[in-house]
């Protein structure tokens, strides 16, 4: 019989181990791969001009039919699934890399931008969405009137919270 030395430390390191794989969201294959476990997310990108937010997000080998997209209390939510469709009845995969499954994206947005006139658009596999600001944050040019009519000078002015917000 082998006498096996008692380890207090060898459960809590066995539970941090756990901890920081669920965490990470990666498991090992044990043979020197590792693959992502977990729901699949479409990768957005959010940015804005003058005049509005732009939203782009990637969804490849989607359709329209599989994502909603909704805006509500400055949220914007893409919500949607990606299925896996075996492309073959014979056979079995070796290998299976890309992420399937449901996803819900939620994005709050600064009250610079509004519902009103948003557009979206799909296409190749990107939605594009656009969303105006409100008139009230836009910069706006002013004019300066003085002593005579050659001296009117314009100068332009801008609301800084809607670029720091964003």
């Amino acid at each position: 019989m082998n006498i096996v030395r008692y380890d207090p430390f060898r459960e809590l390191r066995s539970l941090q181990d756990e901890m920081t794989r669920l965490f990470s969201g990666v498991a090992g294959s044990g043979n020197g791969e590792e693959m992502t476990t977990g729901n699949w997310f479409p990768k957005v990108d959010i940015f804005e001009n003058k005049d509005n937010l732009v939203l782009e997000a990637e969804l490849p080998g989607m359709t329209q039919d599989d994502f909603d997209l909704s805006f509500e209390n400055n949220v914007l939510t893409l919500k949607g699934e990606r299925k896996f469709e075996k492309k073959t009845d014979e056979g079995n995969y070796h290998r299976v890399e890309r992420s399937y499954g449901n996803f819900t994206r939620s994005f709050t947005l600064p009250q610079t931008v509004t519902a009103e006139g948003a557009k979206a658009d799909f296409e190749n596999g990107v939605l594009h969405v656009t969303l105006p600001k409100r008139e009230e944050v836009k910069a706006r040019k002013i004019q300066i009137t003085g002593g005579g009519a050659s001296s009117q000078k314009a100068i332009d002015t801008e609301n800084k919270s809607s670029t720091a917000n964003a």
